[in-house]
């Protein structure tokens, strides 16, 4: 990461945008946590709501799903089949960006002891290793990304000299054919 001068929180014009924006834009962003843990964003799908079948907000709120219809610019964090926590950044009316992997940065000892036995190129290349290399649980669900302290996403300048690769969404059943994931070039 780049010095402290040179990074800034996102705020919640970043997130408040058309959810197919910011899906592309959180490419090479930091997502941090308060124990400082962190890491660069390489990968995302967008889920776009009402107009998509693929989204768990697609037939309106529930008490699951409810942090995708408050302010953008939060977590909303899942169970998935029980087993893995996923996290989103929400946009606002039922949008939001799945974090599907992410390139660690700092907090690394702490990543590789919450991912014991796993090679470092493995330890936050899916949406349920990140959440799990980062520490973030159910308890994250809601939480502010531009302003609680337990939870921030960053942008310290950083552009990578390629363009992100994009692809239809993966892992789903409905909607697959939507071009709406982007991984880091």
């Amino acid at each position: 990461m780049r010095r402290i001068a040179d990074v800034r929180r996102l705020g919640r014009e970043f997130f408040d945008r058309d959810v197919l924006l910011v899906a592309p834009d959180m490419v090479h962003k930091v997502l941090a946590v308060a124990d400082g843990r962190a890491g660069r964003i390489v990968e995302v799908e967008a889920y776009r709501g009402a107009d998509d079948p693929a989204a768990h907000s697609y037939r309106g709120p529930t008490r699951r799903n409810r942090a995708m219809f408050g302010p953008a610019g939060h977590l909303y964090v899942y169970l998935s089949y029980g087993l893995h926590w996923c996290a989103n950044a929400t946009c606002g009316a039922g949008t939001g960006v799945l974090i599907r992997a992410v390139a660690p940065l700092s907090g690394i000892d702490a990543i590789r002891a919450a991912r014991p036995g796993v090679r470092d190129r493995d330890l936050a290349n899916g949406p349920g290793k990140v959440t799990r290399a980062l520490g973030i649980d159910g308890s994250f669900d809601d939480l502010d990304l531009v302003t609680d302290p337990r939870v921030s996403m960053f942008d310290d300048g950083y552009a990578h000299p390629h363009p992100h690769r994009v692809t239809p969404r993966i892992g789903i059943t409905k909607a697959v054919d939507r071009p709406w994931r982007w991984v880091a070039g």
